[in-house]
């Protein structure tokens, strides 16, 4: 039988402390609807005794998300923090209480000025507290990685006699390796006893072993893991869910564990949180960045195309994503140019296919992705500009901070001058407004991004943006020198997209 592994997702408690990925009580609350409907265990809403914010989402997601999932919250070993949860949690369906305190030799001397016995007594009368309250109570030992074993096994003894069912062994500053976490989670549960209790891990990505250390502990017994969305935590963040939930289910014969993850849902739900908080994954993010499944080396492109399994080892769809990406660029082969020239329409013979990857190649020197338009325009020439969408003619931006401005001047399909202005809150707000006025389309704009490419005198910018329209969600990408003439491109890049789309239905119709 495969082990169930319980996801306790920390996102809206130590995911918000990351710096920068601060979020609202209405924020928190679409982001624990995604969180339930992914599928996890345990929702940890929050620190109540912190903030009037996380008593106000609290209460707000206690009132709102059903028995399906647990709802915890942290506290402190303080009978005014555990008195706190108690009145946030009031409304919950299956609430939790997380009370923990720091063990180790560093914490206990200048965090807390406390003993060794000390310690151990404050958890056990914290605990006995919380269960005047609660029937689900978990500890945790921070720091437990640098703490001594024999004091460990005295402050969980004690937790579980006082009435914790589950025990959390945090690697609180991302000091562990696998073996040792692994060897640390065997003996505990030899050491403390209980038959009945969960052992769960909180592993930190201090040194880039968050989700190596989670599975190690897995391995050692641990039944529930506590990550977050895409990784965000303190400092270097905390396991990634979406990593653990697909290595558990990829290498399900190896550790004959699962998790009850909705897997299809991690990519969306990573998605809601970068745009709640503006933190975007990098694009190599695996799971869930753009790139995690994008193909542009040769080699690699033409074992796709002759079966996805050679250099996909799990498939897009099943995390969220719509398909794997062939991407044309310096390093493409013939076969995925090829691939791609047929399913735009366009057959050549050999000499002249040769000719066509010969001017592809050149292309990729001078821009790292060649997208369908640019392909149309290298072996259409100019009789390709027809039809082809708007042009950025000229734009003018001004701001006044606080107000800005912006007027657009744009060429359209039949080589007419359109020209519009919009004021809003920033330049790049303002500057969409005038080309959505100047095109007639309007575009939802879910994430922005600006990046450098290049280096001193022959560096450009890349602005790639993600926008919805008619509950659709596109791409587009942008060079310029001018970081506001790239924007500037990666939105007409979709809303071209979208005319010649609109373009062809008819045609479409007709000839059925």
């Amino acid at each position: 039988m495969t082990d169930h592994i319980r996801i306790f997702d920390t996102t809206l408690r130590d995911g918000e402390q990351s710096p920068g990925a601060s979020m609202g009580p209405t924020q928190k609350l679409v982001m624990a609807r995604a969180l339930a409907e992914l599928g996890v265990d345990i929702i940890e809403t929050g620190f109540p005794a912190s903030s009037q914010a996380d008593r106000e989402s609290t209460d707000a997601i206690a009132r709102e998300i059903g028995a399906q999932v647990t709802l915890a919250t942290l506290s402190r070993c303080s009978e005014a923090d555990i008195t706190a949860c108690a009145k946030a949690m009031e409304k919950a369906h299956k609430p939790r209480i997380h009370v923990f305190i720091s063990t180790s030799p560093l914490h206990r001397k200048f965090k807390l000025g406390m003993s060794e016995q000390q310690v151990v007594e404050r958890a056990e009368s914290a605990v006995a507290f919380a269960r005047r309250y609660f029937d689900d109570v978990e500890f945790s030992a921070e720091d437990a990685i640098r703490t001594e074993f024999d004091v460990l096994v005295k402050a969980f003894s004690a937790a579980a006699a006082a009435g914790a069912t589950t025990l959390n062994v945090p690697d609180t500053v991302g000091y562990t390796t696998p073996d040792e976490i692994r060897s640390l989670f065997q003996r505990l549960r030899t050491a403390v006893p209980g038959e009945q209790l969960i052992w769960s891990t909180h592993c930190h990505n201090d040194l880039g072993l968050a989700v190596a250390n989670s599975l190690a502990a897995i391995e050692g017994g641990a039944r529930q893991v506590e990550c977050t969305i895409n990784g965000i935590g303190e400092r270097a963040g905390n396991c990634a869910v979406e990593e653990l939930v697909m290595a558990l289910k990829v290498r399900n014969a190896y550790f004959n564990a699962d998790s009850g993850i909705r897997t299809e849902r991690l990519v969306p739900t990573s998605r809601l949180l970068q745009r709640l908080t503006g933190m975007m994954v990098q694009r190599n993010k695996a799971i869930v960045g753009v790139n995690a499944f994008a193909h542009e080396a040769g080699i690699h492109q033409h074992g796709m195309l002759k079966n996805r399994e050679t250099y996909e080892i799990m498939r897009p769809e099943d995390v969220g994503w719509p398909r794997s990406e062939l991407v044309l660029g310096r390093h493409s082969g013939r076969a995925a140019l090829s691939e791609r020239l047929r399913a735009l329409g366009f057959v050549f013979e050999e000499d002249e296919f040769e000719h066509v990857f010969s001017n592809f190649k050149s292309l990729t020197e001078t821009q790292r992705v060649v997208n369908d338009r640019d392909l149309e325009q290298l072996i259409l020439g100019s009789t390709a500009s027809a039809g082809q969408g708007y042009r950025l003619a000229s734009m003018r931006i001004s701001d006044s901070g606080g107000q800005a401005r912006a007027e657009v001047e744009l060429s359209d399909p039949d080589g007419n001058r359109v020209a519009e202005s919009a004021d809003s809150d920033g330049p790049v707000a303002a500057l969409f407004a005038a080309m959505s006025a100047a095109t007639g389309i309007e575009l939802k704009l879910e994430s922005y991004q600006v990046h450098s490419i290049g280096m001193g005198s022959h560096a450009r910018g890349e602005a790639s943006l993600s926008v919805s329209f008619d509950d659709e969600e596109y791409a587009g990408v942008g060079v310029s020198r001018d970081i506001i003439e790239a924007s500037a491109l990666a939105w007409l890049d979709v809303a071209n997209r979208l005319l010649r789309r609109r373009e062809a239905e008819p045609a479409a119709s007709a000839q059925a």
